[in-house]
């Protein structure tokens, strides 16, 4: 059974679209909806796993992504 990379997808609005971003390896993406845009994300991803292991650097990476604790929260900044 094939490991899995445990990411986060951040996804905002911007205008008439939204953003995705995986900020984990730094890809990003938009679409029309939420959902477009996490499965444009999901696509850069893949790509972005795929060429990472043709260059053979995913197994230098690898271990940081397979954690499956992450913790994110809002933060408040005054500007």
């Amino acid at each position: 059974m094939a490991k899995c990379l445990h990411l986060t997808a951040v996804i905002w609005r911007e205008g008439k679209q939204y953003v995705s971003r995986c900020p984990e390896i730094g890809v990003a993406s938009y679409g029309k909806t939420p959902t477009a845009a996490r499965e444009a994300l999901q696509e850069a991803v893949e790509l972005w796993v795929s060429n990472a292991r043709k260059l053979g650097i995913l197994d230098d990476i690898r271990p940081s992504l397979e954690k499956e604790e992450r913790y994110t929260a809002p933060l408040e900044v005054a500007v």
